[in-house]
């Protein structure tokens, strides 16, 4: 395997990549040669077993609370090199639970405070590596979402930091940028994906008519995390099919 696709002997740790979005990515990184480690909410990698969206095949596989700040810090990754890091982890609470102050913090936590405790357990790795921190928003961040205050805050929120870390560690030779994806079809947006008359409302607002895949937003991933991408810094690239130009 040869270019500059290829991440043969490079380290990837994608958090939230037992399913989704960061499971596409995952295995988008193991196929191009690298060793893939992923961080998930069951037990063992076996929990995963049956559920649509999940292949934890050649993946190594930890259990890890992403909403327990302690937690992250605590713990021990099993690697001591490390040259790419995807932050796909998130929730979302629907019902209006997002209205509650118990019902937001557990998603701010998750969707936002856990990011900036990755990414600063991971600086001194990602700095010897000279490495791509890629972290997963939403296009959530560029609209509204009625339902889903924390959602969104959480989104707009991850995009800020990108932008932040991305001028704070370019001076430490990490290249920090970020995917906003638009709808796409994981357990997560199921609410609308499994109603035939929420996926028809969803598939007209979206100018190439189609829902978004996991490897769609691993293809750009690949890019971040490549020499391609050698002179991109900051950004969150919407992966959408057009969703937020309508």
């Amino acid at each position: 395997m040869g270019g500059e696709l290829d991440f043969s002997g490079k380290t990837v740790l994608v958090v939230g990549g037992s399913s989704g979005i960061g499971n596409g990515i995952a295995q988008s990184f193991r196929a191009r040669g690298a060793a893939v480690h992923v961080c998930g909410t069951r037990a063992s990698a076996a929990d995963y077993a049956g559920t649509s969206g999940s292949d934890l095949e050649g993946l190594t596989y930890a259990q890890l609370d992403a909403g327990d700040i302690g937690a992250i810090e605590r713990w021990s990754p099993g690697f001591d090199r490390l040259d790419v890091l995807v932050l796909s982890q998130g929730m979302v609470l629907y019902g209006r639970r997002e209205y509650t102050n118990e019902g937001f913090a557990q998603v701010i936590d998750v969707n936002l405070n856990s990011l900036m405790a990755f990414s600063m357990k991971f600086h001194p790795m990602l700095k010897a590596a000279r490495g791509s921190l890629i972290i997963i928003s939403s296009t959530a961040a560029f609209q509204s979402t009625r339902g889903n205050p924390a959602y969104n805050a959480s989104k707009a929120g991850a995009v800020g930091l990108v932008r932040t870390l991305g001028d704070a560690w370019a001076r430490d030779g990490i290249r920090v940028n970020g995917i906003a994806p638009g709808f796409v079809a994981t357990k997560m947006t199921e609410v609308t994906t499994a109603n035939p008359e929420r996926l028809a409302g969803a598939l007209k607002s979206i100018p190439m008519g189609r829902l978004g895949t996991p490897q769609d937003m691993a293809g750009v991933a690949l890019f971040l995390a490549s020499p391609l991408s050698a002179y991109v810094v900051g950004q969150s690239i919407p992966v959408d099919g057009g969703l937020i130009l309508a």
